[in-house]
């Protein structure tokens, strides 16, 4: 098969709908969201190993989302940070006990173990932890079964999960830290461009989309690749690499700052109460201006992200007994917050719980 996907699969899939071309005004309402399983089903899996990426996919999400950061070597790995600490069982590898550092990565001070000092042999030979175990308890069952995957390996299991299931599964990268990164001599652009194009994805309506919290890489990827791109952005702060600027979010999420991403990217990822705010008693008000802004700039609308404890929900969703010491891990009706967004508009979800994104999206 060349490429990714089947000719077949490219013409029936939904997903494919959901790329390329897909962002220009007026044709996203007809098309019903894409489900972007972030990091994997990351609320039953530890975060961003295969295991979670093939739950994702069994549980029906459309796109798998492998966060990538470096080794010293030059290889794409999945990991939400560089630093491996909490996801690693490195803290326990006696032989790395001296790669232990303080870095100050994008303004903020981090201790630990970081993947730039590790060559992708040596990072094969750790095993994945739960991030959250207090909030996924469940998750630590799993502690030590898995290893890191590389973007290599996404990239082949969305490939031969398509042709399994008959579905196109997409894949959802985002750099981490580029400029960190490029300061080290480590640029994101050769390693991620060549597996694209390796895999017949740097297409505009290839199930692809590649995301970013800076804006110089994105402009650059660009030049690089037809491969459509995304402008993560966040309710607070700025984008690292224009921090010299004063450039922030909020200045970005404007009406006029959505047509200026739009001469770069496809899409913006924003943080969801960008969407829909939360009032001062943890309560979702009235949708913002952002969705129909981005749609009429001619981008689409993925948000983040969705996840079914209720620490991370409006307080009128949450679930149970307040006062049990577990009331915060307890899942409450995330299908309703996703359902509440979807009908704001937007056209993807970020989701740790692929099957509560699916079903949300079956009651549209």
């Amino acid at each position: 098969m060349a490429g990714l996907l089947a000719p077949a699969l490219l013409a029936s899939s939904g997903a494919t709908q959901a790329a390329g071309h897909h962002h220009q005004h007026g044709k996203t309402a007809m098309r019903k969201p894409i489900i972007i399983a972030h990091r994997g089903a990351s609320g039953l899996r530890p975060e961003h190993t295969l295991a979670a990426y093939q739950l994702a996919i069994d549980l029906g999400a459309d796109f798998i989302e492998p966060d990538l950061v470096l080794t010293k070597d030059g290889h794409l790995i999945c990991r939400h940070e560089n630093e491996i600490g909490g996801t690693t069982d490195v803290a326990n590898r006696p032989e790395f006990a001296d790669r232990k550092k303080v870095h100050v990565i994008d303004g903020e001070r981090h201790e630990g173990w970081f993947t730039e000092d590790f060559t992708l042999a040596e990072i094969k030979t750790l095993r994945c932890k739960e991030r959250l175990p207090q909030l996924r308890p469940a998750n630590t069952a799993y502690d030590g079964q898995f290893d890191v995957p590389t973007f290599e390996e996404v990239l082949a299991l969305a490939k031969s999960q398509s042709v399994k299931t008959g579905r196109t599964i997409g894949v959802y990268p985002e750099t981490k830290h580029p400029t960190w990164f490029e300061g080290l001599s480590l640029s994101f652009d050769r390693p991620l461009v060549s597996a694209i194009k390796a895999h017949g994805l740097d297409a505009a309506d290839a199930p692809i989309f590649i995301q970013s919290f800076e804006v110089t890489n994105l402009k650059r990827l660009k030049t690089l690749t037809k491969a459509p791109l995304v402008q993560l952005m966040a309710s607070e702060g700025g984008p690292f690499d224009l921090s010299a600027q004063k450039v922030s979010y909020a200045s970005m999420a404007t009406a006029s700052g959505l047509v200026e991403i739009a001469r770069y990217a496809s899409g913006v990822g924003p943080e969801k109460v960008m969407i829909i705010p939360r009032d001062g008693a943890n309560q979702l008000m009235t949708p913002t201006r952002f969705v129909p802004d981005a749609h009429q700039a001619g981008l689409v609308v993925h948000p983040w992200t969705f996840r079914a404890e209720n620490y991370f929900l409006p307080q009128s969703l949450r679930k149970g007994d307040a006062a049990s010491p577990a009331y915060l891990a307890q899942h409450g009706d995330l299908v309703s917050e996703i359902r509440a967004f979807m009908a704001a508009g937007v056209d993807g979800v970020f989701s740790d719980f692929t099957a509560e994104a699916v079903a949300a999206r079956a009651s549209l």
